[in-house]
């Protein structure tokens, strides 16, 4: 029975290398180095040791030197916070949002609030966007259509002499 879980592990982790696949073998959780998780989900090491100074990664492990180590729950949490930065959160916020998480399923509904009330902000931030993308858009028809002699030069800053 062992020899088909192995063999099973290894036709569908193929991926995997060596010593992680030990570590599954021996049932161990896989933990990672700061600066594995930093190859990982695309931080700096100050960046990372930042989040974790200020208490936005909970739960971390420290390992027989006192090092910080993570697991595959921390990287999804990291997954999730550079998510919530590129919506614009702050780290105030997201210390709020990781406290409802912290509170498990009885503040869901301040996490929902609060993901609305980014999900508004990104939709705000999408429409001055496409604001912009449109001006870009007219502005070079209008050049185009300049270049070609389609319509004559004209200009808010540059004044043509008769």
């Amino acid at each position: 029975m062992h020899g088909d879980i192995v063999s099973n592990v290894r036709e569908n982790l193929h991926y995997l290398d060596v010593s992680m696949f030990n570590h599954i073998l021996s049932g161990s959780i896989f933990m990672y180095t700061m600066k594995e998780v930093c190859q990982i989900v695309g931080w700096s090491y100050e960046t990372l040791k930042y989040y974790c100074k200020e208490g936005l990664i909970p739960n971390v492990k420290r390992d027989k030197n006192n090092y910080r180590v993570f697991d595959e729950n921390n990287i999804e949490w990291i997954k999730g916070l550079q998510c919530l930065k590129k919506c614009g959160m702050s780290l105030k916020d997201m210390r709020m949002y990781l406290d409802y998480c912290m509170q498990g399923p009885v503040s869901i509904p301040e996490r929902v609030d609060m993901l609305n009330e980014t999900k508004e902000d990104l939709e705000r931030r999408l429409s001055e966007i496409q604001e912009s993308l449109d001006y870009i858009e007219q502005k070079k028809e209008l050049y185009r259509d300049m270049q070609e002699g389609k319509k004559p030069y004209v200009s808010y800053v540059y004044h043509v002499e008769n």
